[in-house]
């Protein structure tokens, strides 16, 4: 059997077997504002990565509270709480990111 074949089938089964869940919902956020690129995204005590990369792809956020934290040495860290809706309508949460830089 090809490997293509071999490929083709195993996504047919893969599907077939989440068929039955309803898949979860959820909601887009995205990041803007002020903040050196490197600074670090953090969402409920697990590292996102760095925040250019958070505003250039943005986070999909499961239903419910979320926190959510930006770190950049020099900086006082930047903390927001999201709560992400269980809708299907909802709209994409776009946070807007302003670090303070710590005074000498």
């Amino acid at each position: 059997m090809s490997l293509i074949r071999v490929a083709a089938i195993t996504c047919i089964l893969q599907l077939s077997a989440c068929a039955g869940n309803p898949p979860i919902r959820t909601i887009s956020l995205h990041m803007r504002g002020t903040g050196t690129p490197d600074a670090t995204v953090t969402i409920d005590d697990q590292r996102i990565g760095p925040l250019a990369s958070v505003r250039q792809r943005g986070v999909a956020l499961p239903p419910g509270r979320h926190t959510v934290t930006v770190e950049n040495p020099g900086f006082f860290p930047w903390d927001r709480v999201v709560v992400a809706p269980d809708d299907a309508n909802a709209q994409p949460v776009f946070l807007d990111v302003q670090l303070q830089k710590i005074p000498d």
